[in-house]
């Protein structure tokens, strides 16, 4: 089972400002999210029943799982002080 990967565009633009090396980590760990989105690491957050965080250096990818419809749907990438921020 494959999930698809869909990038919301605030986290398109988020992820487009980060420098070049700590952004094709990023990158790769979202990649690998297709395979296992509940990797080793991965965070529940309690907010919500379905959001769920992975760490990526000093920063954050927030992402939902749809199992029903195999999405993995990123919300937010961001550094660590400021990803929980509204």
């Amino acid at each position: 089972m494959r999930y698809e990967i869909i990038i919301k565009p605030t986290a398109e633009k988020s992820l487009d400002k980060i420098p070049w090396p700590m952004r094709r980590r990023i990158v790769d760990s979202i990649t690998e999210l297709r395979n296992n989105p509940r990797p080793t690491g991965v965070v529940k957050l309690a907010e919500d029943e379905n959001l769920w965080r992975i760490r990526v250096g000093n920063y954050r990818v927030v992402y939902e799982i749809h199992d029903g419809r195999l999405i993995v749907l990123v919300l937010r990438v961001a550094h660590r002080k400021d990803v929980y921020r509204a």
